[in-house]
């Protein structure tokens, strides 16, 4: 079964070297899940919403293209700087967030570099 995604969940990019939190920010009232803001699938920004991922590997970055030329054609890992320009693909449609479709840990979003953003923690907490 799907968990609903919220603030302060993991995420793993297939061509980041490290993990990154997920930023929900609402400037209004934000619809709450463990305490913490429940994110849609517009919460996609880069920079905003999906920090960097440490080094990217994707030579469809062109920062990494022209170091790993600059490096006689050896991969030259270069720091992230996530490019999610569409939201967040299989949202649950039938569950709004601020009008959009609330984020899922099976969902994914695409990075313009060749990257495959995924959930790795959806951020809920276990309240005893």
């Amino acid at each position: 079964m799907p968990y609903y995604v919220c603030k302060g969940a993991k995420l793993k990019c297939s061509m980041g070297s490290d993990q990154s939190d997920l930023e929900v920010m609402h400037l209004e009232k934000p619809v709450n899940l463990c305490s913490q803001p429940m994110a849609g699938i517009i919460d996609h920004k880069p920079m905003m919403n999906i920090k960097p991922f440490g080094q990217c590997k994707s030579l469809a970055n062109p920062v990494v293209a022209s170091a790993t030329a600059a490096n006689y054609g050896r991969l030259q890992e270069m720091p992230c700087i996530p490019n999610t320009q569409s939201p967040w693909l299989n949202g649950k449609i039938d569950v709004l967030v601020k009008g959009q479709p609330a984020l899922q840990d099976s969902s994914k979003c695409m990075c313009l570099w060749a990257g495959v953003i995924e959930i790795a923690d959806a951020g809920q907490k276990t309240v005893s």
